[in-house]
This record gives C-alpha cells, structure tokens and sequence, in this order.
C-alpha cells in the first residue's frame, strides 16, 4: 500500500509540475499573443527548430533556479522563507482526494481485468485516488483555505507597503468568496448524498452529470474558482499597475517561483473539482465497463483500455476547464476592489443561498 501511495504521488507531481505547469504556460502566452495580435512563442520560422516555443517555459525554470534570492534588509527573514511554501504546498496536497480514474482490479502481474470496482476473487483493487478519505470534499476545502495565508504571510514579512496591501486583498478576497464557493457546492451535497469524491462520481455515472442539475452551482462555483487562483478579473492581490506585484513584490529566484508555480497547480486542481463535481469525473459518454453503447450498437473494449479512456477523458476536461480560465484572463479587463467586494457579498452569497433553497424545495417536491 505504502509503495502504490508513492506512485501515485509520483505520478501527479509529474502531471501537474512537469507536465501541466509547462504546458499552461505556454499556452497562456500562446493565447494572450493570438488575442492581441502579437507573435507570441513562435512555432517555426523559415526552417529553424524552434521546438514550437516549449523552450520558454525551461528557459524560466533556469532563470528561477540562478537568479539571487534577495531578502530585503529589514524583512522578517523567516516568515519570508515560509510564506511560499506555505502557499505552495496546499496547492499540491488538496489533490489528493480527487479521484482521476475509478477502482481498478488487477492480476499479480500488472494486469488491469476489471473496472468500476467489480473484482473478482482473488483480484487487488487499485483506487485511482492517492487518498480515499471519509470526509473527502471537506479536506479539500479546509487545506485550500489555508494557502491564502502564505500571500497574507509573504505580504507582511516583506517590509514593502504594496507588498503589504497585497496580501490584505488576497486575504479579504478569499473570504469573500471561500463563502460561496462552499455554498454553492452544497446542492451538489444534497442531491449526491455523500461528501466522498469517488461516490459523486458514481451517482453521476448512474444518473446525469453534475452540470445538468445544478448549473447555477457550477457558474458560482467557476466565478469563485477564478476568484481563489487570483487571476484577472480577480487578480487585485498582484495589480500590476496599482500595486506593482502585491505580495510577491519583494521576491525573486526560486521562492517568487513557488508563487509562480502554486498559480498553475491551483488551476489545474480546481478545474480537476469542477470536473470531478459537475462534469462527469472520469466518465466518458457511452462507455461502459465493457465498451461503448450507442443504442443497439456495442463496440466492445478491453477493460485496460475502458481504464485509459476514462483517464483520458478526466484529464481533457481538466484541460479544457483550464483552458477556459486562460481564456478568461485574456478577455476581461480587471475589476476594481469595490467592484469585487460588491460581486461577491451581494451578488454571488444571496445567489448561492437561493440555490440551496431551491434545491431543497425541488427534492422535497419530487419525494411527495
């Protein structure tokens, strides 16, 4: 068990730091440059190898790796050591009660006989979950609450006036809207009857997905999700042209890299709930556990391949949701700090309130 926990955790550290982070980053510059009509990383030009612009994201990690880590004289230099860690680490950590694949039953040789947790004796069940916790959605949510504090951390530590208002916006933002955020999954709650990841999953297979019946939830759950990675038209903890860089101001190298790099995982990870929640998890439309089922017709599937196409599928949406929020950033121009207090306060809390109500009044009806 122990050695399976390690692999699994080997295996989505690889996806989101070495595959995903790069690949995010490259396709956000991507993005902004189609967007704005500019260049951008070029893909070829007149015959050089430019490896399709994929050298910019291992140029960056070069530069963090050698660049000086500056400490400014009068910083408290412990609590400026913490502060990226402490938002960093959250980041990673809150994946791994996300399931990316369903049970899978295997043969003492690696071979995958059985899905959807259907095994037969003598079989070993492998969960596609690094952590199958009974409390499930709730760890999420109480370890991702805590990585606002290494902005709020960072903020103070860095003796810097702009640094300092910063981390006072990341903090007020995120209690804003870690309140609707957890509200509007609460219909989720009611209507899956569980807070285990795994077993949303499986209701929706058996019945429709999240989407279908709570999409008021998913949009407040999609504007508070943009509004927890700080990206535009959330992103006035960093404010560029108010504050200069916000919390981070007063960092370089490998730390203002950790900050870096906790913005993609933080991506990447809420788009792996909003998956997990509303669309479907690892389900893939018409497959079964023995293949695809249009109708009368039935191709049939090994069940490893029914395995890697459910895999596949879940980490498409992810990229895809990820891919939205990039688009997001490159199209809306930034609010301003009333206008998000206003947003979240008055518009998305009573929003998600009603959504529990209505909800509820919409169960009760369908037991009468």
């Amino acid at each position: 068990m122990i050695v399976e926990s390690l692999i699994k955790i080997g295996v989505i550290l690889g996806i989101l730091v070495v595959a995903f982070a790069p690949i995010l980053l490259w396709m956000e510059r991507r993005q902004s440059a189609v967007i704005q009509d500019r260049l951008g990383p070029i893909l070829a030009n007149a015959g050089r190898w430019r490896f399709f612009g994929f050298l910019h994201p291992l140029a960056d990690a070069i530069k963090f790796i050698w660049k000086e880590d500056f400490v400014p004289a009068k910083a408290d230099k412990l609590l400026h050591a913490l502060g990226p860690l402490v938002a960093f680490i959250p980041a990673l950590v809150t994946f791994a009660v996300v399931p990316f694949g369903d049970v899978l039953c295997t043969q003492d040789l690696g071979e995958v006989v059985g899905a959807f947790g259907q095994c037969l004796e003598g079989h070993r069940t492998v969960n596609l979950q690094i952590a199958d916790l009974d409390v499930g959605i709730l760890y999420l949510f109480a370890v991702a609450g805590t990585g606002v504090i290494g902005a709020a951390i960072a903020g103070y530590a860095s003796n810097n006036k702009y640094a300092l208002l910063g981390g006072l916006r990341a903090a007020s933002q995120m209690v804003s809207y870690e309140v609707t955020m957890g509200l509007a999954i609460v219909g989720c709650l009611m209507i899956f009857g569980t807070v285990q990841l795994g077993d949303m999953v499986r209701w929706q297979i058996d019945h429709v997905w999240g989407i279908a019946v709570q999409p008021v939830a998913f949009i407040l759950f999609f504007a508070a999700a943009v509004a927890e990675t700080k990206r535009v038209p959330f992103d006035l903890p960093e404010g560029e042209s108010e504050i200069v860089a916000g919390y981070f101001l007063e960092y370089s190298g490998m730390k203002f890299g950790m900050f870096f790099m906790a913005e993609f995982v933080e991506l990447v990870v809420l788009s792996a709930v909003l998956t997990t929640l509303f669309l479907g998890g690892w389900h893939v439309p018409f497959l079964g556990p023995d293949g695809f089922h249009f109708g009368d017709t039935y191709l049939s599937l090994a069940h490893g391949v029914v395995a890697a196409l459910q895999i596949g599928g879940f980490w498409i949406k992810v990229f895809l949701l990820c891919w939205v929020q990039q688009m997001v950033r490159w199209t809306l121009p930034r609010f301003r700090y009333d206008q998000v207090m206003r947003l979240g306060w008055i518009y998305l809390l009573p929003l998600s309130l009603a959504n529990i109500v209505v909800t509820g009044l919409v169960m009760l009806a369908m037991e009468g």
